[in-house]
């Protein structure tokens, strides 16, 4: 399962839940980087926003990666101010796991 994949599936289960997903979307710059057009410390914030009787971040990962320094950055800052932040990969999709939390 590739990421944009996982991503997929959980968007669509939130929305069938009555989650408000957001997600913003990194494009390539003129130099071949990956940029997302937000202002202020974007770099590394989370992939998906769901809010619904309550907020979550969740950063999505699959196979082998791991959470970049300005990802860890964003999760520690999210937790330290006492919100909810999840890693997702693919065996949670599989598990239920994503689908028990969205429920």
């Amino acid at each position: 399962m590739t990421e944009r994949a996982l991503q997929a599936a959980i968007i669509e289960m939130a929305q069938f839940f009555s989650w408000r997903v957001a997600h913003f979307r990194t494009s390539l710059d003129a130099h071949g980087n990956y940029q997302t057009a937000v202002a202020g410390d974007g770099s590394g914030f989370p992939d998906l926003v769901l809010v619904r009787d309550r907020i979550i971040f969740a950063e999505l990962k699959v196979g082998k990666n791991k959470l970049s320094f300005a990802q860890e950055s964003w999760r520690d800052a999210i937790l330290t101010a006492g919100g909810n932040w999840v890693e997702w990969r693919e065996s949670n999709w599989t598990s239920g796991e994503i689908e028990g939390i969205l429920r």
